[in-house]
C-alpha cells in the first residue's frame, strides 16, 4: 500500500484543489482499500463519500430537486419566523392597548389639584425654577466653547487633506464614468 507521507502529500494537494483526476482516484483507492493508516483514519468516511456520490450515474432532475428541497426550506423557516413575529407583535400591541387604557382611565379619575393657592406664589416658585434651568443651561454652554477650540483646531488639518480628497473624487468620478461607459457598451452589443 502507499506510504502516509504520499497520501498526506496528495490530501494537501486535494484540498488545495492541485490534484490530477489520477492522484485522486489513487486518494480514494487508499480510503477504499480498509488499510488506513491510524492517523488518516478520520478522512475515510469523507472519501467513501465522495466516491460513493463520484459513482452515481448523472440524474438530471437532482439540481430542481436540491433547488426544490432548499426553496421548501427556507419558505418553512420564513413561515415559521412569521407566524412567531405576528404572534408576539399581536400579544405586545395588546399589552400595550391594555395598560394604555388603564392608565388614561386612572389619569381621568383624579381630580385636578392646584399646587398653589397663591399666584405670586406660583410665580415666585417657577421663576426660581426657571432661573435654576437656566443656570445649568449656561454650565453646558460653557463646555462646549471646548468644542470650539477643536474645530479650530483641527481647520489646518482639514485643510491640509483637501487636495488629497479631491484627488480620490477625481478618481472616483473617473471610475464611475469608466463602469458607467462600459455598461453603456454592453447594452449597446
Amino acid at each position: 500500500m502507499m506510504e502516509t507521507q504520499e497520501i498526506l502529500r496528495l490530501l494537501q494537494n486535494y484540498f488545495d484543489g492541485n490534484t490530477t483526476e489520477a492522484e485522486e482516484q489513487q486518494i480514494y483507492a487508499y480510503f477504499q482499500s480498509g488499510e488506513v493508516a491510524e492517523e488518516l483514519a478520520e478522512y475515510t468516511e469523507f472519501f467513501g463519500g465522495v466516491a460513493e456520490l463520484a459513482n452515481v450515474e448523472d440524474d438530471p432532475t437532482i439540481e430542481d430537486d436540491v433547488m426544490d428541497y432548499i426553496l421548501e426550506s427556507e419558505h418553512r423557516d420564513k413561515t415559521k419566523y412569521r407566524t412567531m413575529w405576528k404572534t408576539v407583535t399581536g400579544i405586545a400591541a395588546s399589552v400595550i392597548i391594555v395598560l394604555g387604557g388603564f392608565l388614561f382611565y386612572q389619569e381621568q379619575q383624579k381630580p385636578y389639584d392646584d399646587t398653589f393657592s397663591d399666584p405670586e406664589e406660583a410665580y415666585a416658585y417657577a421663576a426660581k425654577t426657571l432661573q435654576f434651568v437656566g443656570s445649568k443651561y449656561n454650565q453646558g454652554l460653557a463646555h462646549l466653547s471646548e468644542f470650539e477650540k477643536l474645530r479650530k483646531g483641527s481647520e489646518p488639518v482639514k485643510k491640509a487633506t483637501e487636495p488629497v480628497v479631491e484627488f480620490y473624487e477625481g478618481i472616483e468620478k473617473i471610475e464611475t464614468t469608466e463602469a458607467s461607459s462600459s455598461v453603456q457598451d454592453l447594452d449597446s452589443l
